[in-house]
């Protein structure tokens, strides 16, 4: 019962600083010269290319999520067989990564004119163990391919078994991410 509050207590923590946005553009480029966009192939690599984490269904939700970004930002699909003013590039990269926890058991009670009374304080220690996905987009610049904007935004991995659910927050995710393009 206690590893279980401990772990739920872990996850309020966590979720607390879960969200990590970070975005870099070239300061010198006309943003508003990009109209239309394209895949850079492969559009999803994996960091690390494991078996465990690679998803034709996960490539699907995250290309179908920055596509319709891309649209509401008013950035077009480029004609079948053309390259996008922009060519685009996502990554996947998963993490594991630990966390010091520590919980105070025990102690006294009182104060100094009614005396004290209770147990010792403990304290336990313990490392706590999480999944960290980052969702990256690269923005390129189609003709001379170099890096123009790229924007990242990590979060703790969900272990939720349900489609819906993994849609939603890959959704999320690369809405928070793209959501300073165009730079301003």
């Amino acid at each position: 019962m206690f590893r279980h509050l401990a772990l739920v207590a872990v996850a309020a923590l966590l979720s607390a600083c879960a969200t990590q946005v970070n975005h870099d553009f070239d300061a010198s480029r006309d943003f508003s010269a990009y109209r239309s966009w394209s895949w850079k192939e492969p559009a999803l690599q994996y960091r690390p290319d494991d078996p465990r984490i690679k998803s034709d269904l996960t490539e699907q939700r995250v290309r179908q999520s920055v596509a319709d970004q891309l649209d509401q930002r008013g950035l077009r699909p480029a004609a079948p067989g053309t390259r996008g003013d922009l060519s685009v590039q996502t990554y996947l990269i998963v993490e594991e990564r630990q966390q010091q926890v520590t919980t105070n058991y025990g102690g006294g009670w009182g104060d100094p004119w009614n005396g004290y009374w209770g147990g010792p304080m403990y304290n336990e220690t313990r490392n706590v163990s999480y999944k960290v996905a980052t969702i990256q987009i690269d923005l390129l610049d189609g003709k001379d391919g170099k890096l123009v904007w790229r924007g990242s935004d990590e979060q703790m991995l969900s272990h939720s078994p349900n489609p819906a659910d993994r849609t939603t927050a890959i959704r999320e995710t690369v809405g928070r991410v793209l959501a300073n393009y165009p730079p301003r």
